[in-house]
């Protein structure tokens, strides 16, 4: 008899810990079957989502409030004033403050950004940063220490990124991060690794991170959450989601 293992629910502890599920999510610019999108993300339950490539040009804003509308969510922050990154979130999470981080711009390369929150769930404090990292090796690597520097100035002790790295765990990007903060599949595998490509997924370049204090519970793609099909997974978009579940000690 097969045993799925499920990850925790969202739930807030007596001691003012917070169990909070986050979901990464590469989305193409809503370019592929958008009901399939906000089926898989509905289906994770995610008191978090870290976009990657949401709508940056026209009616951007319509487009992300749609998506937010359709999986129960509201928009924290982030879109073209990021330069693709966002963050959408449950009625749950508090918001302390938010923030949009343009990078400096390679000739040649696309605009890069950060989109950046501090968000409360019962009395957890928790920063979030949102990134999709660039497609140049040596600009990636730079991008990394940009990361961890804007997540050491946010003033929080516990906090969670994540995104399109665009490359694996064995590329000095990837490992500038993990050598830094937690990775999330390696600290706590659950479900599946492999993010890229949806049809035919041979790599891992999307990834949650989070701070020493936090506990990962779990994370990786969420083929056993009920409700995900491989049909949607395949549907939504080019890449799979990464979900986790975080215990964030309270402040």
């Amino acid at each position: 008899m097969l045993i799925v293992m499920l990850l925790p629910n969202s739930r807030t502890e007596p001691d003012g810990s917070a169990v909070v599920r986050v979901l990464s999510y590469n989305i193409r610019s809503l370019k592929d079957d958008t009901d399939a999108l906000a089926r898989v993300i509905r289906a994770c339950a995610p008191d978090l989502v870290l976009l990657q490539e949401a709508p940056r040009f026209f009616r951007w804003r319509k487009k992300l409030a749609r998506l937010a509308s359709a999986t129960d969510l509201v928009i924290l922050t982030g879109g073209a004033t990021a330069a693709g990154p966002a963050v959408l979130c449950s009625l749950r999470a508090t918001v302390e403050r938010t923030e949009d981080v343009l990078l400096p711009l390679t000739p040649g390369q696309h605009r890069r950004g950060f989109a950046t929150a501090v968000v409360r769930f019962g009395g957890a404090r928790l920063g979030v940063l949102a990134c999709h990292l660039s497609l140049a090796r040596d600009e990636r690597h730079e991008q990394s220490g940009m990361l961890l520097d804007r997540l050491a100035g946010m003033g929080v002790e516990h906090a969670v990124a994540g995104g399109d790295i665009n490359e694996g765990p064995d590329g000095p990007a990837f490992r500038r991060l993990a050598g830094a903060l937690r990775d999330g599949w390696a600290t706590a595998p659950w479900g599946g690794e492999l993010t890229w490509s949806a049809t035919e997924p041979h790599r891992r370049v999307d990834a949650l991170f989070t701070t020493p204090g936090v506990e990962v519970l779990g994370c990786g793609v969420p083929l056993d959450q009920p409700g995900v099909t491989e049909a949607d997974l395949r549907a939504a978009t080019d890449h799979r989601p990464v979900l986790a579940a975080l215990r964030i000690p309270a402040a």
